[in-house]
């Protein structure tokens, strides 16, 4: 199988996640892509939710679409979720399967300082999307195909602006995500209170 991986911290998930996964499984023809929920990552504080909760609100974000499935291998690791370590337990769990690891523009400008970053594109193919305001990403991706024999492809699509970080603020200050956000989410957000007054600013 083609398997595409997005991992994040998910914190929440919005629609701009969905869309990325669902033009790179049509543009690389992917069998399925499988949302990855960070758990203690190196890279990134998650704040306003819990491991669990994030790990809810993506489940129940992808449950009308048969192509997108949700692994909670990072959530439940007590150790740092490094994502070498979700590369191999994947090759494991999906013998003789490809993997397309996706992730932003943003990230690509310092996957070599990723633990074990010359493993990691051995493992898989890495897909790209653009984000606003990171320039040198096309540089940045020869000098790794160059020295690591990476292979780095771009999901030649527009990705809507939205991040995570705005919601978050958007919420606390009572303001409106219809649109941006599932609307299973917004009903577990309500439902659980996340991101209300202070919390996850």
């Amino acid at each position: 199988m083609k398997i595409g991986i997005m991992g994040g911290t998910f914190n929440p998930i919005h629609n701009a996640h969905l869309l990325i996964a669902f033009f790179a499984r049509e543009e690389f023809c992917l069998d399925k892509v499988i949302f990855m929920t960070g758990g203690n990552t190196p890279h990134k504080k998650a704040e306003g939710a819990e491991p669990e909760e994030r790990l809810e609100m993506v489940k129940r974000a992808v449950a009308d679409n048969r192509y997108f499935e949700v692994s909670d291998f990072e959530v439940k690791k007590q150790s740092r979720s490094y994502t070498v370590e979700t590369l191999e337990y994947l090759k494991e769990e999906y013998p003789g399967s490809d993997f397309y690891f996706i992730v932003g523009s943003d990230s690509l400008n310092y996957m070599d300082k990723w633990y074990k970053c010359e493993k990691i594109f051995r493992l898989c193919t890495v897909l790209i999307f653009d984000r606003k305001g990171f320039a040198g990403s096309e540089k940045k991706r020869r000098e790794l195909e160059v020295k690591y024999s990476a292979q780095i492809r771009r999901i030649d699509i527009p990705i809507p602006e939205i991040s995570s970080s705005e919601i978050r603020k958007r919420i606390a200050a009572g303001k409106s995500v219809e649109n941006i956000v599932p609307g299973p989410v917004i009903d577990y957000i309500k439902e659980k209170g996340l991101y209300e007054g202070q919390r996850g600013i």
